[in-house]
């Protein structure tokens, strides 16, 4: 089903250790509004929606993927050169004794990943706008990480990430139209 390049989709570069924006980035990781949530509920929602837009359902899910990767490899680079105290000075560090230098699903407060975070209605047009929302919650989202930090180099991965939220809202509108469309179509039989 995919074909996976052992690259990321955009190049990561940070200019320093700063374990206090990796904490920061955790809540696009596995916070409510990250891409974590976001791959499962577009990749869960493509079985009870219209075949003219499972497609879309897909190809977004799969990028959330690739935005996964980014974030992560973010968050590894923020804080490979990290020590413990500067980890506990973040506050990074109940994660640290749990986790060492593991990524863990959770959010910037450490709260869990958790599936409640994947909405699923079964209604095409409900479950389009909840996407929409949620690709406009994680854009907000990167534009604060944008304004949070001074590492030029974080920046631009952020950008990118930000910029591909509105892309899919956008993309994500124009499958609400088609959808609509053909919703308000006579039928003939």
């Amino acid at each position: 089903m995919w074909v996976y390049e052992k690259k990321l989709q955009y190049p990561v570069r940070v200019s320093k250790c700063d374990p206090m924006m990796a904490k920061f980035l955790l809540e696009q990781y596995g916070g409510a509004d990250g891409e974590l949530a976001a791959a499962l509920r577009y990749l869960n929602q493509r079985y009870s929606i219209p075949d003219k837009v499972i497609g879309l359902l897909t190809d977004i899910g799969t990028e959330e993927f690739a935005h996964l990767e980014m974030i992560a490899t973010m968050v590894y680079k923020l804080t490979k050169d990290a020590t413990p105290d500067q980890l506990r000075a973040a506050g990074l560090g109940d994660h640290y004794v749990a986790h060492d230098n593991a990524l863990f699903y959770q959010n910037a407060s450490g709260v869990p990943w958790t599936a409640a975070y994947i909405q699923a209605k079964g209604d095409p047009i409900a479950d389009l706008y909840e996407d929409i929302a949620a690709e406009e919650k994680a854009r907000a989202t990167y534009q604060w990480l944008i304004d949070i930090t001074d590492d030029v180099d974080l920046q631009d991965g952020l950008k990118y990430l930000r910029e591909r939220e509105i892309v899919h809202s956008l993309r994500f509108r124009e499958a609400v139209e088609i959808l609509k469309e053909k919703r308000d179509e006579k039928k003939y039989y």
